[in-house]
């Protein structure tokens, strides 16, 4: 007669490990680096992926609704991302260290206009990737589509937010206008050298123009509706 059989004593060393949880930042990052080939640095676990410009594309961070109106002079596949009440337009790499002089030769050099530009050496944050996880909807300021269809007041247009992520990234950025993969997206850039060119080329002259005219008239707006001191 067998005797009991031996206690089955398991190998520690055999055991897998617990699936560490997928940090939702780990998939914004591999869409940008595998899916659009962008260069991007890499936060701490759970902070936001940063993009670097200067690369492939230069920043204008502007209002929303003075760069709403400048959608226009945009190639349709030109990327347009939103983040709150400011909108960031994608210009082509080396545009930042133009945009002063433009200004100026615009006669809005000396006039102080609520814009930004990012370019070398400087990191934007990476707007969460189209198609991935929950829903969050975002506010778009009136006027024409990015395609020229018609926008009301207070529109709300459905983004996806990563999976994992919770409510404190309902304030992330994401795309209007999304980068398509496998495209070059330099081609179809805002920049200097299609001022006075053909074939519909994205002009940067006339971005900036339409961002700083908008710029002023939104700073005189406000102007008039703060209290007198």
């Amino acid at each position: 007669m067998a005797g009991p059989r031996p206690a089955l004593v398991a190998d520690p060393t055999t055991i897998p490990l617990p699936r560490r949880p997928l940090d939702p930042s780990d998939q914004v990052r591999r869409w940008y680096e595998r899916t659009l080939g962008w260069p991007v640095v890499p936060g701490a676990p759970g902070s936001p992926v940063r993009l670097r410009t200067g690369m492939l594309f230069d920043v204008l961070d502007v209002p929303a609704a003075a760069g709403r109106a400048a959608l226009r002079h945009l190639a349709p596949d030109s990327p347009v991302a939103l983040d709150g009440d400011r909108m960031r337009l994608l210009m082509a790499p080396g545009s930042a260290r133009e945009v002063s002089s433009v200004l100026d030769w615009l006669e809005w050099g000396t006039l102080p206009l609520d814009l930004t530009v990012l370019g070398e050496g400087d990191l934007m944050e990476a707007p969460l990737p189209p198609g991935q996880g929950a829903l969050m909807a975002v506010r778009l300021p009136k006027g024409p589509g990015p395609h020229g269809q018609g926008l009301s007041a207070g529109l709300s247009v459905v983004r996806p937010l990563p999976l994992g992520r919770t409510a404190a990234v309902q304030g992330a950025a994401v795309w209007l206008r999304p980068p398509e993969p496998g495209g070059e997206v330099e081609a179809s850039l805002p920049t200097l050298s299609a001022l006075g060119g053909g074939g519909g080329a994205p002009d940067l002259v006339r971005v900036l123009g339409t961002v700083a005219t908008h710029c002023h008239r939104l700073r005189l707006r406000r102007s008039r509706v703060q209290p007198s001191l």
